[in-house]
């Protein structure tokens, strides 16, 4: 894959991974109730979900369920759902974490869990893996050219968020945030809620 290229590939992914979503919401909340190593353990596995997406991609199957309506409906329907759960156990920890600190604690395996999940449910990620990183695929391209493909996708997404959650878990951010967990718990609620309405009722 030439240079230029590579470049430009690189940089769709970068503008996919900052993006706000619920992705950042997910990082945010196993940070803050974890500390690092969850956040860094919720971005890690949100990377292998994309990874996935993107090796259906350079497989041709990305676009085959985006032209699938029934089967492109049920993973819609069935990420909002999860959204929609993750964002009222954010708000029900909300509520307690004004009460007591282990009312929002996580562990890195629930971290590995979600940050699947969500990669794995989020429609918007198959609509951008078909939309531009299919640009990128050509019938003739070699396998280690997919392989670039896939890795880079991983790589930048995993590489964001786990500096998001090392910047956020940093010894003078982390107790700042703690501090403020119950308003932050109930933001990240509100704002996954509306993203699984979104899902449902808008245009992603």
């Amino acid at each position: 894959m030439p240079l230029s290229l590579w470049l430009s590939l690189a940089a769709v992914c970068a503008m996919g991974a900052v993006s706000p979503g619920p992705s950042l919401a997910l990082v945010l909340r196993h940070t803050l109730g974890g500390g690092r190593a969850p956040g860094v353990t919720a971005a890690v596995s949100h990377a292998l979900g994309v990874g996935l997406y993107a090796l259906l991609t350079v497989w041709g199957l990305g676009a085959l369920v985006a032209r699938q309506p029934a089967l492109f409906q049920a993973i819609t329907w069935l990420g909002a759902a999860y959204l929609a759960w993750l964002g009222i156990k954010a708000l029900r920890a909300g509520r307690g974490a004004a009460l007591a600190a282990e009312g929002v604690a996580t562990t890195p395996r629930q971290a590995a869990r979600e940050g699947l999940l969500v990669a794995l449910g989020n429609p918007k990620l198959i609509l951008f893996f078909v939309a531009l990183l299919s640009q990128f695929v050509s019938p003739e391209m070699s396998v280690a050219a997919k392989a670039l493909i896939v890795a880079t996708a991983m790589i930048i997404d995993g590489g964001w968020y786990a500096l998001v959650a090392v910047g956020l878990s940093h010894g003078r951010v982390l107790p700042w945030l703690q501090a403020r967990a119950h308003w932050i718990h109930r933001i990240t609620g509100v704002l996954l809620l509306g993203l699984a309405i979104r899902v449902v009722w808008g245009p992603l």
